[in-house]
């Protein structure tokens, strides 16, 4: 018995496998616009954002930023919003701004003005990569890559205090991913201004497969370490079939920074879709996370 297949039919069959084979290393794709298009109504602007601690050749390659801002003169609570990490490593230039506007929109909509640094070596920031931790076979070094990631984070700290409008009293750290965890190493340096910290799904080392991280165990005791030091209050926030930190793995690592002296909250939503570690970036998301967060930062004068 044949079956026979179009050729429509199959480059559609093909998008169809390579989709769902790809859709985690992919949901990066949803932040992509035209570089050049700028939000009016979001007052988008593209900044440059010096680097903390730059040596001489480092001077030459700020990172860049997208600052969105309220209408009104301000000054604003900032939202400091630190992108994921794609799969593949050739994605990372691709990536240009961190654009996703029904997000900004929700958090601008709560008050706030929202800084959109891209890390070195992600997007339209110049540089080399530094956030490697190595091979998962051989040890992860997790606690180098949440130093290097803390620095262009608090890179953007630094950004907000040169700016009138945006109030740098009242900053929160947010990320999903490796954003999530680089704005837990970033608020374990307890920076100036610093009001609170959102972790969406945040960590490092996921597979995207099964939801079990290689090195769970180095990653709560790095975990442990941030906590020792971080200040203000830090909601976690994961959905239960997240194929990259899954259930096991998020909820060990709350509990060693709660041991640790950690503040803040622990909150699993239901599963999302195929793979809940996307669901910041899916539009029927924003009905789940968005009143969390909300409430979160309400709970604490936010």
């Amino acid at each position: 018995m044949r079956l026979w297949i179009s050729h429509r039919q199959l480059c559609s069959l093909a998008m169809s496998i390579c989709l769902a084979a790809q859709a985690q290393d992919d949901s990066w794709k949803a932040s992509l616009g035209n570089p050049r298009e700028l939000a009016a109504g979001l007052r988008e602007e593209v900044v440059t954002i010096a680097l903390r601690e730059a040596t001489a050749q480092e001077k030459s390659f700020p990172l860049t930023g997208t600052l969105f801002q309220p209408s009104g003169p301000g000054p604003f609570p900032v939202v400091i919003l630190n992108h994921g990490s794609p799969g593949r490593a050739r994605d990372r230039e691709l990536m240009g701004r961190y654009r996703l506007i029904p997000q900004v929109q929700e958090f601008t909509r709560m008050g706030f003005a929202v800084l959109v640094p891209m890390r070195r070596g992600y997007g339209a920031s110049p540089g080399d990569y530094a956030e490697s931790f190595g091979s998962c076979a051989t040890g992860p070094r997790f606690d180098l890559t949440g130093a290097e990631s803390a620095r262009d984070v608090l890179s953007a700290v630094d950004y907000v205090r040169s700016r009138p409008s945006l109030d740098h009293r009242r900053i929160v750290l947010a990320g999903q991913s490796a954003g999530g965890f680089a704005s837990l190493a970033a608020a374990a340096m307890a920076p100036a201004g610093l009001a609170a910290v959102v972790n969406m799904a945040g960590g490092r080392g996921g597979n995207g497969k099964n939801g079990v991280p290689c090195a769970p165990e180095a990653m709560a005791a790095v975990i442990a370490k941030y906590a020792a030091t971080t200040v203000v209050p830090v909601l976690w926030l994961y959905a239960e079939n997240d194929k990259y930190f899954g259930p096991a793995a998020s909820s060990a690592w709350y509990a060693a920074f709660e041991r640790a002296g950690g503040k803040g909250k622990y909150v699993l939503v239901p599963p999302h879709g195929n793979d809940g570690h996307l669901l910041f970036y899916a539009m029927e998301g924003i009905p789940i996370w968005s009143p969390v967060v909300r409430n979160f930062l309400r709970e604490h004068g936010l």
